[in-house]
């Protein structure tokens, strides 16, 4: 099938199909069956997701719009149509959203003893609390800014709540405007303790009842909360940069001043005052949106963390050790006694990872790590680690993407860090995100050259690793090692890349010809009495070229099975029912990406880093690996069996677009990341009673 008989209808906007996602993880919110503070999280969550689809792609398509553009997508949308499009849903979408939040989830805390009230709430012995706290520990932080010409407009923070005031001087009574930035840094949930509930006031509305403070001997006339989204994207045209990291340090200064894409006011606010601010932004009506209720509902997670709630919470899944690798053994020794150890965070620990790093960076045999690292956490343990490995006299290779969107500046502070440690820091490759998750450690072992390999779907991220689901593999394949070796040359230097891997696929050089090769040999292999057979796992597919290869072995008979979690472009049941989209949105983040192929009984298993995406495709440096030990095999197969028949968090994506609610707990049993998280359970529970029979076997007086 060519790209010009694949019609409009086999496809879904990409950001229509976005939006689609962030519903679902507001239908999670409207769960239920979802304990309190866990619908709460999912209320701040899909807030954040608003805001970085804002910066991002908002921002990108009003760019479009100024700049005359006439395209369409791939479902035949042009760019103002798409901008219409997804006002009316994000309007009804946001309305929704306070909905639950208003009408069911505060009530619902409210009744288990947790409390926010307004100011104008307070009485007695709780006012004088609040506003000692905002005398001793807001005010000295407040700076009010006024506007007027001796007070240029001042550059406000994107995300951040303003307060503007419109006030009457103390000397000569003219109207003027002011702002005050309720500050990111403080608690935006502030704890009052003379009652015996968990009373809270936000930190917005404590402030505004005590403008009087800031602007003292003034008329306060009006007042109103708002805040502003900025375009916060960025292209960098590298070939013309002599100094990456001095370039993007400049980009992040200037982010602060980018254009406004959003204004949000509370819904009711009216008068001069709010007609004042909407004039200052220059903000389209399209951009414009009333906010019915408080503003940066993001920052609730902040009240989930403030409370001692279990009972609120799901039941809690401690990630679990690995029945092959403990505190006993060096990782090393299991890796090279299993020779392929394959886990699944965050139902696995993530510390495996972290303590082959640490065991490397103090291992005399060790003489070399190579690592790739797009996201870490603040205080990251395997950055620690590798600064531990480069003092030690190891050679340290680290590759940082510094382009890492929103983590730039992080990332540019623990890579300086690295840098004094005496590590060799590389700051990727010219016009390409480096986003495969590879770590590689040589060690010479009496004279033999030794090499550990781990490759994974998820960043190097303890914090993440808690609640994402990633997959990896620890492994000594030397073809495996050797493939992985090959790629940090030409990541690090100027090395061409393989004309063929041993065992890898690697974009943007290959990796776009081997899923197509691997599709179209379902294709040709599939028959009516044994039809071939795809399941694909990922984050999102978007790529027109995939999508038309996948359409065409369906119509070939290949039964299709995808897991994505957020953007799927393919629309399904378009002359065919054998393709079948489900989507999962749970506790924790899907983000594995996996690739099975059933190749006429040869069947194959893939392991990573891209999705089906043109930029993973084509503009990154990504990793596809094969899993080829059968019991890592199975641990796969059970893992996309659970997704497949999950009837309590999985939905169906109909030819419609439209993706089906969850359904009622009595299917609770199905739910997958339980089910996981049970499987491994048991495999901990199993290997660890082996581990104790075998002890005893030892110990026998009868051996």
């Amino acid at each position: 099938m060519s790209m010009e008989n694949l019609g409009k209808e086999y496809f879904i906007s990409r950001e229509l199909s976005w939006l689609e996602f962030n519903a679902r993880v507001l239908d999670e919110a409207g769960d239920k069956e979802n304990p309190l503070l866990e619908r709460l999280k999912f209320i701040s969550i899909f807030s954040n997701n608003l805001d970085e689809f804002f910066m991002v792609r908002i921002a990108g398509l009003r760019r479009l719009l100024e700049a005359g553009f006439t395209g369409r997508d791939p479902a035949g949308l042009t760019v103002k149509q798409q901008v219409q499009l997804l006002r009316k849903r994000l309007l009804g979408l946001i309305r929704r959203q306070h909905k639950y939040l208003r009408e069911d989830i505060l009530p619902g805390l409210e009744a288990a003893g947790i409390s926010i009230i307004t100011y104008d709430e307070l009485t007695g012995t709780m006012k004088s609390e609040a506003d000692y706290i905002f005398e001793s520990q807001i005010m000295p932080v407040l700076t009010p800014l006024a506007v007027d010409p001796s007070h240029p407009f001042p550059i406000l923070n994107s995300g951040a709540i303003e307060i503007a005031v419109k006030l009457k001087t103390y000397d000569s009574k003219k109207t003027v405007y002011a702002f005050v930035e309720v500050p990111e840094g403080l608690p935006r949930f502030i704890r009052l303790t003379s009652t015996d509930k968990d009373t809270f006031i936000m930190l917005e509305d404590l402030i505004m009842g005590n403008l009087k403070h800031l602007f003292s001997g003034c008329a306060i006339m009006d007042k109103v909360p708002f805040r502003i989204t900025r375009d916060m994207d960025f292209s960098l045209d590298e070939e013309g940069v002599s100094d990456l990291l001095q370039h993007i340090k400049k980009e992040l200064t200037q982010r602060k001043s980018r254009q406004p894409i959003r204004l949000q006011i509370p819904v009711n606010s009216r008068g001069k005052l709010v007609e004042w601010v909407q004039k200052q932004f220059k903000i389209d009506d399209d951009f414009k949106y009333s906010t019915p209720g408080p503003l940066h509902l993001s920052r609730y997670a902040e009240l989930i963390g403030s409370l001692d709630r279990p009972d609120l919470l799901d039941e809690p899944h401690p990630p679990l050790p690995h029945p092959l690798i403990n505190d006993e053994k060096p990782v090393f020794k299991s890796i090279k006694k299993h020779s392929n150890i394959f886990y699944c965070v965050p139902f696995q620990s993530f510390d495996p990872v972290v303590k082959m790093i640490e065991e490397a960076a103090e291992d005399p045999d060790v003489l070399a790590i190579k690592q790739t690292l797009y996201r870490v956490s603040g205080n990251s343990p395997v950055v620690k680690a590798l600064q531990k490995a480069a003092e030690n006299g190891k050679q340290v290779t680290v590759i940082v993407e510094l382009k890492a969107r929103f983590d730039e500046g992080n990332n540019i502070l623990w890579a300086r860090r690295l840098e004094e440690s005496g590590a060799h820091v590389v700051y990727g490759i010219a016009g390409l995100k480096i986003h495969c998750k590879a770590l590689l450690i040589i060690r010479n072992t009496k004279g033999i050259i030794e090499r550990y390999c781990h490759l994974g779907t998820g960043n190097y991220n303890d914090k993440t690793a808690k609640i994402y689901t990633d997959v990896g593999l620890f492994t000594n394949q030397e073809e495996l090692c050797s493939d992985t070796a090959a790629l940090f040359n030409v990541m690090t230097g100027y090395s061409a890349p393989m004309s063929k891997w041993a065992k890898i696929a690697a974009a943007p050089f290959d990796m776009r010809h081997k899923f197509i090769a691997l599709i179209d040999r379902e294709t040709r292999l599939s028959t009516p009495q044994n039809p071939g057979r795809i399941i694909a796992k990922m984050n999102s597919l978007v790529d027109p070229e995939i999508i038309t290869h996948l359409y065409a072995a369906a119509l070939a008979g290949v039964k299709i099975d995808l897991i994505i979690r957020g953007i799927c472009c393919l629309n399904p049941g378009v002359g065919t029912r054998n393709i079948r989209v489900i989507s999962i949105v749970d506790r924790y983040l899907e983000h594995s990406r996996i690739y099975y192929f059933a190749n006429g009984g040869e069947e194959e298993y893939y392991c990573s880093s891209a999705d089906w995406m043109p930029r993973n495709l084509d503009r990154r440096v990504e990793i596809l690996f094969p899993v080829e030990d059968n019991s890592s095999r199975q641990i796969i197969q059970d893992i996309l069996n659970f997704q497949l028949n999950d009837r309590r968090k999985g939905r169906n994506l109909s030819s419609k677009g439209i993706y089906s609610r969850t359904i009622a707990r009595r299917d609770g049993a199905s739910r997958s990341q339980d089910l996981t998280y049970e499987y491994f359970r048991k495999k901990y529970a199993d290997a660890k009673e082996e581990t104790q029979e075998l002890k005893i076997f030892r110990k026998s007086p009868n051996l």
